[in-house]
Protein backbone atom coordinates (compact mmCIF):
# COMPACT_ATOMS: atom_id res chain seq x y z
CA UNK A 1 0.00 0.00 0.00
CA UNK A 2 1.41 3.24 -0.75
CA UNK A 3 2.10 6.41 2.04
CA UNK A 4 -0.59 8.42 0.47
CA UNK A 5 -3.43 5.65 0.09
CA UNK A 6 -2.59 4.51 3.44
CA UNK A 7 -2.88 7.92 4.90
CA UNK A 8 -6.11 9.03 3.73
CA UNK A 9 -7.50 5.65 4.93
CA UNK A 10 -6.57 6.81 8.62
CA UNK A 11 -9.02 9.43 10.52
CA UNK A 12 -7.82 12.40 12.27
CA UNK A 13 -9.11 12.33 15.68
CA UNK A 14 -11.54 15.56 16.14
CA UNK A 15 -9.50 17.16 18.82
CA UNK A 16 -5.91 17.45 20.11
CA UNK A 17 -5.11 16.80 23.32
CA UNK A 18 -4.03 19.73 24.59
CA UNK A 19 -7.56 21.36 23.87
CA UNK A 20 -9.05 18.53 26.11
CA UNK A 21 -6.89 19.39 28.93
CA UNK A 22 -7.82 22.73 28.41
CA UNK A 23 -11.58 21.73 29.24
CA UNK A 24 -10.54 20.06 31.87
CA UNK A 25 -8.91 22.44 33.42
CA UNK A 26 -11.21 24.85 32.82
CA UNK A 27 -14.17 22.46 34.34
CA UNK A 28 -11.89 21.90 37.03
CA UNK A 29 -11.95 25.87 37.96
CA UNK A 30 -15.94 26.24 37.72
CA UNK A 31 -15.69 22.57 39.92
CA UNK A 32 -13.56 24.70 42.51
CA UNK A 33 -15.85 27.65 43.24
CA UNK A 34 -19.29 25.36 42.82
CA UNK A 35 -17.99 23.12 45.91
CA UNK A 36 -14.28 23.62 46.62
CA UNK A 37 -13.13 21.34 44.27
CA UNK A 38 -9.30 20.82 44.73
CA UNK A 39 -6.58 22.36 42.60
CA UNK A 40 -5.87 20.46 39.59
CA UNK A 41 -2.79 18.89 39.34
CA UNK A 42 -0.57 17.85 36.22
CA UNK A 43 -0.70 13.93 37.35
CA UNK A 44 -4.57 14.08 37.23
CA UNK A 45 -5.31 15.80 34.33
CA UNK A 46 -2.95 13.52 32.33
CA UNK A 47 -5.18 10.29 33.76
CA UNK A 48 -8.23 12.29 33.13
CA UNK A 49 -7.28 12.04 29.72
CA UNK A 50 -6.66 8.73 29.47
CA UNK A 51 -10.15 7.81 30.75
CA UNK A 52 -11.33 10.38 28.32
CA UNK A 53 -9.43 8.69 25.45
CA UNK A 54 -10.76 5.07 26.54
CA UNK A 55 -14.47 6.15 27.39
CA UNK A 56 -14.47 7.70 23.71
CA UNK A 57 -12.84 4.87 21.87
CA UNK A 58 -15.53 2.32 23.56
CA UNK A 59 -18.57 4.37 22.90
CA UNK A 60 -17.36 5.63 19.11
CA UNK A 61 -15.96 2.23 18.18
CA UNK A 62 -12.39 2.76 18.12
CA UNK A 63 -13.02 6.25 16.82
CA UNK A 64 -10.08 8.63 18.54
CA UNK A 65 -10.75 11.53 20.91
CA UNK A 66 -7.24 13.13 19.95
CA UNK A 67 -4.47 12.04 17.76
CA UNK A 68 -1.54 11.96 20.22
CA UNK A 69 -0.48 8.36 21.61
CA UNK A 70 -0.80 7.68 25.07
CA UNK A 71 2.50 6.22 26.99
CA UNK A 72 2.51 4.22 29.83
CA UNK A 73 4.97 5.64 32.21
CA UNK A 74 6.18 4.80 35.82
CA UNK A 75 2.94 6.99 37.16
CA UNK A 76 0.79 5.73 34.14
CA UNK A 77 -0.95 6.51 30.99
CA UNK A 78 0.52 9.86 29.76
CA UNK A 79 -0.02 11.93 26.62
CA UNK A 80 3.84 13.45 26.48
CA UNK A 81 2.39 16.27 24.51
CA UNK A 82 0.08 17.72 27.44
CA UNK A 83 3.21 16.63 29.95
CA UNK A 84 5.76 18.67 28.73
CA UNK A 85 3.86 21.84 28.68
CA UNK A 86 2.71 21.98 31.98
CA UNK A 87 5.85 20.32 33.69
CA UNK A 88 7.12 23.05 34.60
CA UNK A 89 4.63 23.70 37.48
CA UNK A 90 2.90 20.60 37.78
CA UNK A 91 1.01 21.53 40.83
CA UNK A 92 -0.26 25.26 39.39
CA UNK A 93 -1.75 24.30 36.38
CA UNK A 94 -3.53 27.77 34.54
CA UNK A 95 -5.17 28.62 31.57
CA UNK A 96 -5.00 31.50 29.03
CA UNK A 97 -7.83 33.26 26.96
CA UNK A 98 -6.81 31.71 24.11
CA UNK A 99 -7.03 28.11 25.95
CA UNK A 100 -10.57 28.82 27.30
CA UNK A 101 -10.89 29.90 23.48
CA UNK A 102 -9.83 26.26 22.36
CA UNK A 103 -11.95 24.70 25.07
CA UNK A 104 -15.08 26.22 23.75
CA UNK A 105 -14.47 25.07 20.79
CA UNK A 106 -15.49 21.02 21.61
CA UNK A 107 -18.50 20.02 20.32
CA UNK A 108 -21.58 20.07 23.36
CA UNK A 109 -21.97 15.91 22.79
CA UNK A 110 -18.15 15.57 23.28
CA UNK A 111 -18.16 17.93 26.42
CA UNK A 112 -20.86 15.37 27.55
CA UNK A 113 -18.50 12.84 27.95
CA UNK A 114 -15.96 14.71 29.26
CA UNK A 115 -18.73 15.78 31.58
CA UNK A 116 -19.39 12.03 32.42
CA UNK A 117 -15.29 11.49 32.63
CA UNK A 118 -15.35 14.61 35.25
CA UNK A 119 -17.85 13.91 37.80
CA UNK A 120 -16.99 9.55 37.82
CA UNK A 121 -12.88 10.24 37.54
CA UNK A 122 -12.18 13.58 38.51
CA UNK A 123 -13.80 12.99 42.12
CA UNK A 124 -10.54 10.66 42.44
CA UNK A 125 -7.00 12.34 43.88
CA UNK A 126 -4.33 11.96 41.44
CA UNK A 127 -2.52 8.66 43.08
CA UNK A 128 -6.28 7.29 43.45
CA UNK A 129 -6.12 7.75 39.76
CA UNK A 130 -2.78 6.28 39.53
CA UNK A 131 -3.13 3.61 41.03
CA UNK A 132 -6.02 2.63 39.23
CA UNK A 133 -4.31 2.91 36.70
CA UNK A 134 -1.80 0.18 37.42
CA UNK A 135 -4.67 -2.65 38.08
CA UNK A 136 -5.87 -1.70 34.69
CA UNK A 137 -5.32 -4.19 31.20
CA UNK A 138 -4.43 -1.26 29.01
CA UNK A 139 -1.38 0.06 31.84
CA UNK A 140 -0.82 -3.69 32.65
CA UNK A 141 -0.50 -5.07 28.84
CA UNK A 142 1.92 -2.09 27.64
CA UNK A 143 4.28 -2.32 30.26
CA UNK A 144 4.83 -6.28 30.96
CA UNK A 145 2.87 -5.67 34.40
CA UNK A 146 5.23 -2.99 35.16
CA UNK A 147 8.67 -4.67 34.10
CA UNK A 148 9.31 -2.36 31.44
CA UNK A 149 8.24 1.83 30.35
CA UNK A 150 7.52 4.31 28.18
CA UNK A 151 6.00 1.57 25.41
CA UNK A 152 2.32 3.22 23.39
CA UNK A 153 -0.71 1.62 25.60
CA UNK A 154 -2.86 0.00 22.85
CA UNK A 155 -5.94 1.33 21.43
CA UNK A 156 -7.60 -1.83 20.43
CA UNK A 157 -6.80 -2.85 24.16
CA UNK A 158 -8.04 0.38 25.77
CA UNK A 159 -11.54 0.30 23.67
CA UNK A 160 -11.66 -3.49 24.87
CA UNK A 161 -11.27 -2.94 28.18
CA UNK A 162 -13.42 0.30 28.49
CA UNK A 163 -16.04 -1.34 27.21
CA UNK A 164 -15.98 -4.27 29.03
CA UNK A 165 -15.53 -2.04 32.82
CA UNK A 166 -17.33 1.08 32.30
CA UNK A 167 -19.63 0.90 29.53
CA UNK A 168 -20.87 -2.24 29.44
CA UNK A 169 -20.89 -2.32 33.43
Amino acid sequence: MSTTTMASTVTKAKYNALQIAHWFLQRNEEAMEEKGAEKMTLLKLLKLLYYAEGCYLALHNGERLFDEKLVAWEHGPVVEEVYYVYKGNPYDLTLTDADREDAEKIAPEDQELLEQVFQIFGKYSAWALRDKTHEEDPWIEATGNGQHLNDEINQDTMRKYFTKHYVEA
